[in-house]
């Protein structure tokens, strides 16, 4: 049994994560159930206050063949370089609606891994595109906060329209 994602704009969405204080058995298991949600989608990467959770964890799987999830505690971004990539995001927390954005091509991060260790690690292409995207879910931020205040208001009016469809 897997949690829901919360539909937007649940307040859990908008408010910035608490820190993982220690990687626990019960860390372990949200994370396996993240990546249950993630691969159920499909999606690149599920943050844990998609699920209801308000703690700073994400799962990030870009690989083709799946089962390579990437588990983080506390991601901070470290470095992220000059060069942009622009790639199409959407959210399970606001389906049918997407959105081109513009994000650093690649970016350093440092978090906690499944052993309680920090780890530094380079992501480059569509996984910095998802790590940056679980890291701003782990701040309050949604994909869309990167849009023009005119075109975030045309896709939430849009999303409006698609869940009252459902």
């Amino acid at each position: 049994m897997t949690r829901p994602c919360m539909p937007w704009p649940h307040p859990v969405l908008r408010s910035p994560a608490a820190d993982v204080t220690e990687i626990t058995d019960e860390i372990r298991a949200l994370w396996a159930e993240m990546t249950e949600v993630m691969d159920a989608m499909p999606g690149y990467g599920l943050a844990a206050v998609q699920i209801g959770v308000p703690l700073r964890l994400a799962v990030v799987d870009c690989s083709d063949a799946r089962g390579q999830a990437i588990r983080m505690a506390n991601p901070e971004i470290l470095h992220a370089s000059g060069q942009l990539r622009e790639h199409e995001e959407a959210s399970p927390n606001m389906p049918g609606v997407s959105a081109v954005i513009k994000r650093p091509r690649a970016v350093t991060v440092r978090y906690l891994n499944e052993q309680g260790m920090v780890e530094d690690r380079d992501f480059v292409n569509l996984w910095a595109t998802s790590v940056q995207h679980q890291i701003d879910h782990l701040a309050g931020k949604m994909y869309f906060d990167h849009l023009s205040p005119l075109k975030r208001k045309m896709l939430i009016a849009k999303a409006e329209k698609a869940r009252k469809r459902i």
